[in-house]
């Protein structure tokens, strides 16, 4: 009988976003593979797809009918293999799955970043925290994609297993740099002059995300570097407070907001510097794609953004209380300073050869997985 897999997660985007590689390995093991979240988008190697009422909030009711559906999708298919992904997904996940890992199905759950860490609100650890805790111990391997949250969970949680990878993987073949003439040739097609100074940041409009630091940066240094220009990828709740502070800060022409973009591995090699503002991450795709395409980082100082960058080797943490002049200072000094711009740029992409390839984040992966496939077998499913 054909082995069967479930990813789960929030939203079926996530696996397309992060997790094909992986599905694609199981179908070359010859395991079907089915995924459930909300959503109707299509993925390629998915035999089956369940389209769930998950919600992002924990305390939406439709969450209870999700559980419901989930259970039943779980039951049915006899799953020897369930990877669970995000807050909601993932925990939702292991409820639904506590009769099937009684008659022998492994769940795995990936932690991107718990929502409780050092400097989270005590909202975030009075809610997320009992739940992840809870949780534990419906789990057979909890994955962490950063040495902080692996310690904290090594420390506090009833896990069989706890394991590290180096995140979800990027494709260095897609995001790579591009040389002078490159650059020149990609900022002419997105409408920018051959000597713009290009800032980079992709992430949603909300609260976390905190795009007002770099909007207050640039403003600092609209005077000194005038070719500078703030390119913001991304939709969300707080784009429209933030078009209205670069109006104030009257720099609206230097701050462009591209909206939602499928072509990143295009945008971000023509650009000059990554930035990043949140306040939270677990370990964040946007600077390791950045990385990959050797642009130096400028980034506030957290848990995510400290497993990345190495203060003067490929860019800086910003821990300072005088975020936004200090932010400013590191744009000019990259602005003016071509060698320690590039310098910096080429030592990042060896970072992510080295650790955060997709080839090498699929090798730990693999392990992971393999131990578990070994263990599962048809057999316990039946009814005895």
């Amino acid at each position: 009988m054909t082995k069967k897999v479930l990813f789960c997660a929030t939203v079926d985007f996530h696996f397309k976003a992060f997790h094909l590689p992986y599905m694609e390995w199981f179908k070359e093991q010859g395991w079907e593979v089915h995924v459930a979240a909300s959503g109707n988008m299509e993925l390629p190697y998915v035999d089956k797809k369940y389209n769930l009422s998950i919600q992002r909030s924990p305390l939406h009711r439709d969450n209870l009918k999700a559980y419901k559906e989930l259970k039943t999708v779980i039951n049915h298919n006899k799953y020897n293999l369930i990877h669970c992904h995000t807050p909601m997904g993932g925990a939702l996940a292991r409820l639904a799955a506590r009769q099937a890992r009684k008659k022998g199905a492994a769940v795995i759950y990936t932690a991107h970043g718990f929502h409780f860490c050092k400097g989270a609100s005590f909202v975030n650890w009075l809610l997320y925290y009992p739940i992840e805790k809870i949780l534990a111990r419906y789990t057979d391997c909890l994955i962490t994609i950063n040495q902080e949250d692996y310690q904290l969970a090594t420390k506090r949680f009833k896990t069989k297993h706890i394991e590290h990878v180096h995140g979800v993987g990027i494709n260095t073949d897609n995001f790579k740099p591009a040389n002078e003439k490159e650059k020149i040739q990609l900022k002419k097609s997105f409408g920018y002059q051959p000597n713009d100074f290009l800032l980079f940041y992709a992430a949603e409009f909300n609260k976390n995300k905190n795009q007002q630091l770099l909007i207050q940066s640039l403003a600092l240094i609209k005077d000194k570097i005038p070719q500078a220009k703030l390119l913001l990828a991304g939709k969300g709740p707080l784009l429209e407070k933030c078009r209205e502070l670069a109006a104030d800060l009257e720099i609206s022409h230097m701050v462009d907001f591209l909206g939602y973009q499928n072509d990143l591995h295009q945008i971000v090699p023509m650009c000059d510097v990554a930035v990043a503002s949140s306040f939270r991450e677990g370990l964040p795709v946007n600077i390791m794609e950045a990385m990959a395409c050797e642009l130096p980082i400028v980034a506030l100082d957290n848990r995510g953004h400290r497993e990345l960058i190495q203060n003067n080797k490929n860019g800086w943490i910003i821990d300072d209380s005088d975020h936004t002049t200090v932010f400013a200072d590191k744009i000019e000094m990259l602005a003016r300073i071509k060698t320690l711009k590039c310098k910096l740029g080429k030592n990042g992409r060896d970072i992510i050869l080295k650790k955060y390839s997709i080839n090498k984040v699929l090798i730990e992966k693999k392990k992971i997985y393999r131990s578990y496939m070994q263990e599962t077998e048809d057999i316990k499913w039946k009814v005895h």
